[in-house]
């Protein structure tokens, strides 16, 4: 991956559904400075489980044509159990899916953009892009 990959978490969809002037989200000035944006097959779940009617079903297909979807594999597996056992080893244990999202991150070997750093800065291996690079 090159360094105009990035792998964007759910939180930052849904600020860029949420808010009226699109324009002023994360998510357009990702888009809007060429990254490549990528998302887990995690993030897609947790958007379609939130999607109540048809009409945000349809907005989120099309949304989802912005991004590479990055699947959750078996190494992901594997590295989403050990962030898992560290986690809980130090008694610092966070979502499920945060973990999974996580994992993709260090897998892929990609920055992760997050509007919830407080979770994945507790997991060592993530590389988390900072917010203020974006403003």
């Amino acid at each position: 991956m090159d360094d105009r990959d990035i792998l964007i978490d759910t939180t930052i969809i849904i600020d860029f559904l949420r808010k009226q002037n699109k324009q002023a989200t994360y998510l357009w000035k990702v888009k809007e400075a060429g990254f490549i944006i990528r998302i887990s097959t995690i993030t897609v779940f947790e958007l379609y489980a939130g999607a109540i009617t048809d009409t945000h079903k349809d907005d989120l297909q099309k949304l989802l044509k912005w991004f590479e979807i990055i699947p959750f594999d078996f190494e992901t597996a594997r590295i989403s159990a050990e962030i898992y056992k560290n986690l809980k080893k130090e008694n610092q244990l966070i979502e499920f899916r945060d973990i999974f999202i996580a994992a993709t991150s260090i897998k892929a070997n990609i920055s992760l953009l997050t509007l919830n750093k407080k979770h994945f800065n507790r997991i060592k291996d993530v590389k988390i892009s900072e917010l203020e690079n974006f403003q």
